[in-house]
């Protein structure tokens, strides 16, 4: 399924790094705190670099990230850029109690009811300063009865009210997404960390539903939480410490690059999309630097022959 009309603005611009989008965990404390100058800078890289697709969510900093992202881009033009947010979690303060419209605090809990949606979707809308979002998801539902008896029929709503452009679910996990895929009324699934260079594991069961069901994938965590951006001594994979196995995997990948003149970051960016279900991959970054070097890495040329090594 072609997705351009969410993942690119509804404005004709001059340029634009299609199928790739900034996450935008990182600017959310994720890992390491960012400044609100580095915050401002990684966005403007990213739209100085053609990059018009932007995925944040309430979860990210319990709302820092979509302040951050909102303020970095209330002079630019809605148009010209292309929004993701999510809902399933309330954000609350240091009481417990879920801060009010548009407020940004210190955790989040999980809420998959009809309500919940509403409130958080409103709640976005005043943190990005936007008046709709692009692709709502559902965020990391474990209990998927629920979401398909609750939540997905108040996002489909909001689809027909023309409050978002398109739905789906944000997951870990490729086998329940199969599922959403194949039992809801959604656009698109975003998978992170199970379609990549190091894990194939959506290929057993997501991207041929997805396929079947004419649902679109979004890859994300195409690093690995760090390993396939650089596999160093102290490298993370799936959010904590890489195994020397993994590292071993990570390095035998990055040396087969190597000798093809490509870096395994550029591998890993571009892997995902070789696949026909896969419509774009999300890359975070918390740096005008990170941002420079992934929008480079997204247009490199990978030759047939180390994708041939690679798939080995």
């Amino acid at each position: 399924m072609a997705l351009d009309h969410v993942l690119a603005p509804l404005s004709r611009i001059d340029r634009t790094l299609a199928g790739v989008g900034l996450g935008c965990a990182p600017i959310g404390d994720l890992f390491t705190s960012v400044t609100e100058a580095d915050a401002g800078a990684t966005v403007a890289q990213a739209l100085a670099s053609g990059i018009r697709f932007f995925d944040t969510a309430p979860h990210y900093g319990a709302g820092l990230s979509e302040r951050r992202l909102g303020a970095a881009l209330r002079d630019v033009e809605r148009d010209t850029v292309s929004i993701a947010t999510k809902v399933g979690r309330q954000i609350l303060d240091a009481r417990g109690e879920v801060v009010p419209s548009g407020g940004v605090g210190v955790r989040t809990a999980k809420d998959l009811s009809a309500d919940g949606v509403l409130r958080s979707l409103e709640s976005s809308l005043a943190r990005l300063e936007v008046d709709r979002i692009d692709v709502l998801y559902l965020h990391d539902p474990e209990d998927v009865d629920l979401a398909l008896r609750e939540a997905i029929p108040a996002m489909v709503r909001l689809r027909d009210e023309g409050v978002v452009r398109a739905i789906g679910v944000g997951m870990n996990f490729s086998e329940p997404l199969a599922r959403f895929a194949a039992e809801a009324d959604v656009d698109l699934v975003m998978v992170a960390g199970r379609y990549t260079l190091l894990d194939r594991s959506a290929e057993r069961d997501l991207l041929p539903t997805a396929a079947g069901n004419d649902v679109a994938v979004i890859a994300a965590g195409v690093f690995n939480t760090g390993i396939l951006a650089d596999p160093r001594d102290d490298a993370m994979y799936d959010y904590r410490p890489a195994t020397a196995a993994e590292l071993a995997r990570a390095r035998a990948l990055q040396r087969r690059c190597i000798e093809h003149g490509v870096r395994l970051s550029a591998a890993a960016i571009r892997f995902p999309l070789r696949h026909p279900t896969v419509a774009g991959v999300v890359v975070g970054a918390r740096t005008a630097d990170e941002v420079r070097q992934f929008a480079a890495d997204a247009e490199a040329t990978i030759p047939l022959a180390l994708w041939t090594e690679l798939d080995a």
